[in-house]
C-alpha cells in the first residue's frame, strides 16, 4: 500500500526538524509498512485514523534516530541530555505516545509482543 502521509505532514507536527525530506520519506515508508502490517487483519480502524497513526509512528521513528530531542543542555563543560528512554519502545517519544493513544484497538501497543500459552498435563506417570 502506498504512503497515506507526506513528509510535510510528519514535519508539521515536529518543531524544528531539520532532516531531508527525502529522509523523512523513508521513514514514512517503514511507519506505513509497519502499520500495514499491524491492521492486515482489521477491518474496523478507519483509513483517516490509520493515516494520523501512520504520521506518529514516523516522526516517533525520526525522534528516535536522526533527530533526537534534549531535555538539558549546559555549555560549559558541554553537556547535553537526550529524551526518552531506550527500551521503552513507543513510551519513549511524545510522538510514539500519540500512536499510543491514537490506536483504540490496543494492537499498536501489543506489536511485537510474543504470544505465550499454557497447556495442562493431566497426569504424569
Amino acid at each position: 500500500m502506498a504512503n497515506r502521509v507526506t513528509y510535510t505532514d510528519v514535519k508539521a507536527i515536529m518543531d524544528g526538524c531539520t532532516t531531508a525530506d527525502a529522509t523523512v520519506t523513508i521513514f514514512i515508508t517503514s511507519a506505513s509498512v509497519f502499520i500495514d502490517k499491524v491492521f492486515a487483519n482489521d477491518t474496523t480502524t478507519s483509513t483517516t485514523l490509520l493515516a494520523e497513526m501512520e504520521k506518529w509512528l514516523a516522526a516517533h521513528l525520526i525522534a528516535s534516530t536522526v533527530f533526537r530531542t534534549t531535555s538539558e543542555e549546559k555549555l560549559g563543560d558541554a553537556s547535553l541530555k537526550y529524551t526518552g528512554q531506550w527500551g521503552k519502545k513507543l513510551e519513549s517519544t511524545p510522538y510514539g505516545q500519540m500512536v499510543l493513544l491514537l490506536d483504540t484497538t490496543g494492537m499498536m501497543a501489543n506489536a511485537g509482543k510474543m504470544a505465550a500459552s499454557i497447556y495442562a498435563v493431566e497426569e504424569f506417570d
